[in-house]
């Protein structure tokens, strides 16, 4: 349950930093927004070479290595819940 907890967080923190790239995406055209939003490739293609930011460093590793801990910890999460042991009653 923790490993969903902290997952949830991670995802959480993702979302925000893909929130600044789909925003700068959104000012550069309403075309290159639509397929930022709608091409999950195209987010990551944008993100390294086209986005612009004083932050971009902390923004964009942000954003992937939140992305990253995410799945893992809900893989992990979601193993643990399946290996639990039934509950008796």
């Amino acid at each position: 349950m923790p490993h969903v907890l902290l997952g949830t967080l991670f995802a959480l923190f993702s979302f925000i930093c893909s929130i600044f790239i789909l925003l700068h995406a959104f000012r550069r055209s309403t075309g290159t927004g639509v397929m930022v939003l709608c091409i999950p490739c195209f987010m990551f293609y944008y993100a390294f070479s086209q986005f612009e930011h004083r932050q971009k460093g902390v923004i964009v590793s942000g954003w992937l290595a939140s992305l990253l801990m995410a799945v893992v910890l809900y893989s992990f999460g979601v193993q643990g819940l399946l290996r639990a042991p039934a509950l008796p009653g």
